[in-house]
């Protein structure tokens, strides 16, 4: 357990790394013009991310939950490979990369590295390491409560409100949505 202890604290150190590349680079955007589209959904994302964290710990802890080899081997693979590809994420949009939605006018959408293929690849990082985290451990409740809130929030609210921003980004600067 001590071993999962430290793989969740490091992804939550991770995350607040990338909290500060997202600062940086939200400064970067607002000072060039950008627009940040879907403000209200952003602190339900921020509480689910840390509720997955927190969660993955309580119910390997509080369960006992065993780690399985068979299971938790290929599992903590998918999230270096899940951490990978967000990094590759960030490295590819450079000062575009955010965990908010803001989009500056003028600029060509990305169409290189893992957007050649995939139109939200950092949100496919983020399905992954959102069941494989827990599952590391065993944490099937943490891994299906998560997947299924995540899903809602990605497929409901956050893409489609992505969508609206980039589908916009040649006629701003309109009014920019609050969705």
């Amino acid at each position: 357990m001590i071993w999962y202890a430290v793989l969740v604290l490091a992804t939550g150190v991770e995350r607040i790394v990338e909290l500060v590349v997202s600062t940086r680079n939200a400064r970067w955007s607002l000072s060039r013009g950008g627009v940040e589209y879907g403000k209200r959904h952003f602190p339900p994302m921020v509480a689910l991310h840390t509720g997955l964290l927190l969660a993955c710990l309580a119910e390997v802890w509080i369960s006992g939950r065993p780690f399985l080899p068979w299971l938790g081997w290929p599992m903590l693979v998918l999230v270096l490979a899940s951490q990978a590809l967000r990094w590759w994420c960030i490295a590819t949009l450079g000062p575009r990369w955010n965990t908010r939605v803001i989009v500056v006018p003028g600029l060509a959408l990305v169409a290189s590295g893992p957007y050649r293929w995939l139109r939200h690849p950092n949100y496919v990082a983020v399905v992954v390491e959102g069941f494989a985290l827990p599952l590391v451990h065993t944490a099937w409740i943490t891994a299906l409560a998560f997947t299924v809130l995540n899903a809602v929030l990605l497929f409901a609210v956050r893409i489609p409100a992505e969508n609206r921003a980039l589908a916009t980004a040649t006629s701003l600067p309109e009014a920019a949505s609050d969705g």
